[in-house]
């Protein structure tokens, strides 16, 4: 089992460039849109996911011309906000930004979801991705991932995370099948206390994304000794991925991508894919997005939907070989 083991997702990369916007407005369905659109961000404002939110709102309401209205909707892991997405009205005016959490991690960390993120979803297009980094305290004593798992097999080492369920946490789960030992997870409010409680030794390691990694790893207060992605990050070139450290079958790559309530009209969600994809190729929404450590991915709906299936099945695996609940 390979987390993410599809590049189909990646590979329908047919990108219209931005420049083509009467072409793009041709092909608008007739009659929409002809009010103001809204974007559901499943977490709370200042996060990640909503600022790749308000970067993607703003280009649709430049392309659409018309407003694009984000909302926040936090609570239960993203679950609250998926929610209700999918009890909205299939029109095309109701979009949310989903994850690799709220579309596929949840489905078997929550009981009694509220949605299915298969059935309850129309799949629109694949936005960013992002691996995260697996980094230490220095004065641990490891040099390598090889040397970390050796310490673990010696005594119990804790790793932090931004929460149960959260992508840190799930990376460190399978830190312990991949490796052969046990750790203890230790679950953050947020991702920042995590880090400071890192550097002051409090815990032991962390997977992060490396974007929130990087100042310390320049400050030396973090040793990063791989990423789960399956290329190194542009970020930090030195650092080896898990197959090169000597952890095989470990990518786990957090993503983000665009879902329309189940049974929203085809040419509504193929208009919408279109400008997705032409997001990734607009040079100030691709620069913004760059900035935020996450790269453009893309594709065609059908292929967010091969991605969609795959992450609940795989994740489903860990979850269960991990023994992972929510409480």
């Amino acid at each position: 089992m390979s987390i993410l083991s599809r590049r189909q997702w990646l590979g329908g990369l047919a990108l219209l460039p931005a420049a083509l916007s009467s072409t793009m407005a041709a092909a608008q369905p007739a009659g929409w849109p002809d009010r103001p659109l809204r974007l559901v961000v499943p977490f709370p404002a200042g996060t990640t996911t909503d600022t790749l939110g308000r970067l993607l709102g703003n280009f649709l309401s430049v392309r659409l011309g018309q407003p694009v209205v984000v909302e926040n909707r936090s609570g239960a892991g993203g679950g609250v906000g998926a929610a209700s997405v999918a009890r909205s009205a299939p029109d095309g005016y109701t979009l949310i930004l989903g994850t690799s959490g709220t579309h596929a991690v949840n489905a078997s960390l929550v009981r009694d979801l509220g949605y299915d993120p298969v059935r309850d979803f129309a799949p629109v297009g694949a936005f960013v991705q992002t691996p995260v980094v697996l980094g230490m305290r220095p004065d641990l004593g490891a040099s390598s991932v090889a040397e970390l798992v050796a310490l673990a097999k010696q005594r119990n080492l804790t790793f932090a995370s931004a929460g149960i369920g959260t992508t840190g946490h799930l990376s460190q789960a399978l830190f312990d099948l991949r490796g052969g030992v046990t750790s203890t997870h230790v679950p953050y409010r947020d991702g920042g206390r995590a880090v400071t409680d890192l550097i002051s030794g409090q815990v032991d390691a962390m997977f992060y994304h490396p974007l929130g990694f990087l100042p310390h790893i320049q400050a030396g207060t973090i040793r990063p000794l791989a990423v789960t992605g399956r290329a190194r990050s542009p970020v930090l070139p030195e650092v080896p991925v898990m197959a090169e450290a000597g952890l095989t079958e470990f990518i786990v790559e957090g993503w983000w991508a665009v879902y329309a309530p189940a049974g929203t009209p085809a040419p509504i969600v193929a208009r919408l894919n279109t400008l997705v994809n032409g997001a990734l190729t607009d040079p100030d929404t691709l620069a913004a997005l760059n900035r935020q450590g996450v790269q453009a991915t893309g594709g065609t709906a059908e292929a967010l939907g091969d991605l969609t299936r795959n992450e609940v099945a795989s994740w489903r695996d860990v979850v269960r070989a991990a023994g992972i609940t929510a409480d």
